[in-house]
């Protein structure tokens, strides 16, 4: 049995595995790339494989970087079966074809700066109509069945607590005479997570592949994560401010809305009283019609909720719903909530920031100090969410420099991954433990730092592996057997960077130029709003100037 390792790889995104065994080659999960540009370019280059060999896939979890590159592996040849669980299936029959729409809207509006730059258009990674059309090949399953792939080969799936629907994968492969079982844990659910159950623990693996993602760091405990929710909320919304919650619009939307409607029953001092309230009298906006959408395949699937969430369902509490709770779908609907001047709770998608209608939120709240930016979940390197949560004193939205000036807060602990401490509790949990470990989906230094402590107190040897290697993982041991060679993303030069800086900045312009006219010499424009634009295109014409003078 052969393993390739082709995407999460000391990185927390574009999961990928190629398993070669008992005569298949099937893939775990198919994610896509998501960061900084480079890292996004990634998914133009083709697969190291023929999608067309692929005799099927099983499929971890809907987030995309674990199933955003399906349609593109379709419209190349896949066309075997992918296995997932029922959830699973619900959720990427609408996020798939939401990232699909998000390609053909990016793809058109660098097109839109390519031709004025004589450049050639680019095409969308797939499109919306792709997307629906691989959803033909999902086979869904359910947890805790064994299913057989073929003679030699069976699979189970297993609650991750991770999102709606993830799985941890049991593989068993008869190969050779000899059964070997492998285990994908796809992403880790934190222990605490509201609505989901705890992760499945699972007895016996020869072999664990094992997300990484929060390797080093601890998160913070549920109830003192309800509190802090609370304070900043309700300190936000005395002041008349707005919070924005950057939020991935399926999970932690769903989760935060939970935790909202679940609050009452936290504390019953006065000062938690008079801050609940606050936050009854509030506006929650859930501003995303993908999230407004997951909304209702959660409430469709409420088997899979805990048991402490069954017990609300069936005293009638839906914890999903509460007084207050609005849901936006229309462009003009989202647009309207930035014209209010009430104190009001916005959960918007995405949850790092960098697509959708969060960016409009931000451009309108972040540069004032009497809102907040309360992020929810993971940023990763490159985003524009882990930028705002590092610190940045200055964001560019839609060609615009805006200060930031709101209260920027970072609750950890509605993290949807395991922390050390869990991960450690997941190996710890094998009755028979695996000969060998993989970590996969995580950043290089938590990787090292979970590395050792695994080495250290079960002294299980462990693999960190990089883009490309192919392990091989018969007769009790572990050995590279070769290297795939990662395609390489061209650097610019220095100087030719900073041209093709020139040529976007003179673009940006352009586009400024439009959304000026748009949001701000509008017949409804204040003399303040026209003040603070003139202070800040003078600021903008010294920077050009310093430039142009060789200041």
């Amino acid at each position: 049995m052969k393993i390739t390792f082709l995407g999460a790889t000391k990185t927390v995104t574009g999961s990928n595995f190629l398993v070669e065994a008992a005569g298949k080659k099937f893939l775990v999960d198919c994610g896509l790339y998501q960061g900084n540009n480079k890292e996004e370019e990634r998914n133009y280059e083709p697969f190291l494989y023929d999608p067309k060999e692929i005799d099927f896939m099983i499929l971890t979890h809907a987030h995309i970087d674990h199933s955003g590159r399906i349609p593109l592996l379709y419209n190349n040849g896949f066309k075997g079966p992918i296995y997932a669980h029922k959830a699973t299936v619900d959720l990427c029959s609408i996020m798939l074809p939401d990232s699909g729409h998000i390609q053909e809207q990016e793809a058109e509006w660098k097109n839109r700066k390519r031709v004025r730059q004589g450049k050639n258009i680019v095409i969308p990674l797939y499109t919306a109509e792709d997307a629906e059309k691989c959803m033909e090949i999902f086979k869904p399953v359910n947890y805790d069945e064994i299913i057989q792939i073929t003679p030699e080969i069976n699979i189970r799936f297993n609650d991750a607590g991770h999102m709606l629907g993830s799985a941890i994968i049991e593989v068993w492969v008869n190969e050779n005479g000899k059964e070997n079982k492998i285990v994908f844990s796809g992403d880790i659910g934190n222990n605490d997570i509201p609505l989901l159950s705890s992760p499945t623990m699972i007895e016996s693996a020869d072999y664990l592949v094992m997300e990484s993602t929060y390797g080093s760091r601890l998160h913070m405990r549920n109830d003192d994560k309800a509190s802090l929710f609370l304070k900043i909320v309700s300190e936000t919304l005395s002041k008349n401010g707005t919070v924005v919650i950057p939020s991935f619009a399926v999970g932690r939307t769903q989760e935060i809305l939970y935790e909202i409607n679940n609050l009452k029953a936290k504390d019953d001092s006065e000062e938690f009283k008079k801050e609940y309230e606050m936050l009854m009298k509030s506006p929650v906006y859930v501003d995303s019609p993908l999230a407004i959408s997951a909304t209702e395949i959660f409430k469709e699937n409420m088997n899979l909720f805990d048991d402490e969430t069954q017990e609300l369902i069936k005293r009638g509490d839906n914890p999903l719903e509460f007084p207050g709770l609005q849901f936006t779908k229309t462009a003009d609907e989202s647009k309207a909530l930035n014209e209010m001047n009430e104190a009001s709770i916005i959960i918007s998608a995405s949850g790092m920031c960098d697509v959708g209608r969060i960016k409009h939120h931000l451009k309108h709240h972040i540069w004032n100090p009497n809102s907040t930016i309360l992020f929810v979940g993971y940023q990763a390197p490159g985003t524009l969410g882990r930028r705002i949560v590092d610190g940045a004193k200055t964001i560019k939205i839609f060609g615009e420099e805006i200060a930031v000036n709101a209260r920027i807060e970072y609750i950890e602990g509605y993290s949807g991954h395991a922390d050390q401490e869990w991960l450690m509790n997941f190996i710890y949990s094998f009755i028979t433990k695996p000969k060998h470990i993989f970590l996969v989906h995580g950043e290089p230094e938590g990787q090292e730092v979970l590395k050792d402590k695994i080495l250290q107190e079960t002294n299980l040897p462990v693999t960190i592996p990089t883009f490309g290697e192919i392990y091989d993982v018969e007769n009790d041991k572990v050995e590279k057997v070769g290297q795939l060679e990662e395609p390489e993303i061209g650097e610019a030069s220095p100087r030719a960077e900073i041209i093709e800086r020139m040529r976007i900045l003179k673009n940006e312009l352009n586009d400024m130029e439009e959304i000026v006219k748009a949001d701000y010499l509008t017949d409804d424009a204040t003399d303040e709003d026209i003040i603070r634009l003139k202070l800040r295109l003078k600021d903008l014409e010294n920077q050009i100037l310093r430039i142009v003078e060789n200041d």
